[in-house]
């Protein structure tokens, strides 16, 4: 398979990137780094990526940023710079890269567990995290030509240890659990599905 992974050269998707290129042709997009550049809150710079690219038997995105602000300190600006970025930045993967997936293939997103258990100033990435897991649900049905998509839900990982103090009581994943939900999903059959890792 020829698979897209978007984030490839961040802590998760540098492991995902490695357990895929086993066995496929990886093309890794970095917003500065990697085979291919692109900048996920610019559409055109999504759209040029696909043309240089061009057709893929799947996209991978362990890319976007939200921000960690109290809902006190918050602003609609901040807010929205998250909203850009994690939530509208994958999305628009999936709404431009459609028209290049090849038949059959597929889309697999990552939010995160805050959308069910949040944490002190996590409003806004709990929010496009949920936003995540909604799309995906609504627009499995929708996508054309056998195209699947799910959502990664991981909780704070091992390869992550400055997060570790924002979530309390969670105990860190392993990075080995994490790939395997990705391969669930690019390599089985499930869609519309959030894939939780928690």
């Amino acid at each position: 398979m020829k698979i897209i992974i978007v984030g490839a050269t961040g802590t998760l998707g540098k492991r995902v990137a490695e357990a895929f290129a086993q066995k496929h042709e990886i093309i890794r997009v970095g917003n500065t780094k990697g085979d291919v550049q692109a900048d996920i809150t610019n559409e055109a710079s999504i759209k040029n990526m696909f043309e240089q690219i061009g057709t893929f038997d799947a996209l991978i995105s362990t890319s976007g940023k939200g921000p960690f602000v109290p809902a006190s300190k918050m602003t609609g600006e901040v807010f929205k710079d998250g909203l850009l970025d994690k939530l509208l930045g994958q999305v628009n993967l999936v709404l431009i890269g459609q028209h290049y997936i090849n038949k059959g293939g597929s889309f697999t997103l990552t939010s995160g567990i805050l959308a069910e258990h949040p944490v002190a100033a996590g409003a806004a990435l709990s929010a496009i995290n949920g936003g995540l897991n909604a799309f995906a649900l609504a627009a499995a049905p929708e996508l054309e030509n056998g195209i699947r998509i799910n959502v990664i839900s991981p909780n704070v990982v091992e390869d992550s240890p400055a997060y570790f103090d924002a979530f309390p009581g969670e105990i860190p994943v392993t990075m080995e659990k994490v790939v395997k939900a990705y391969e669930k999903s690019v390599l089985g059959i499930v869609t519309g599905q959030v894939i939780k890792v928690y």
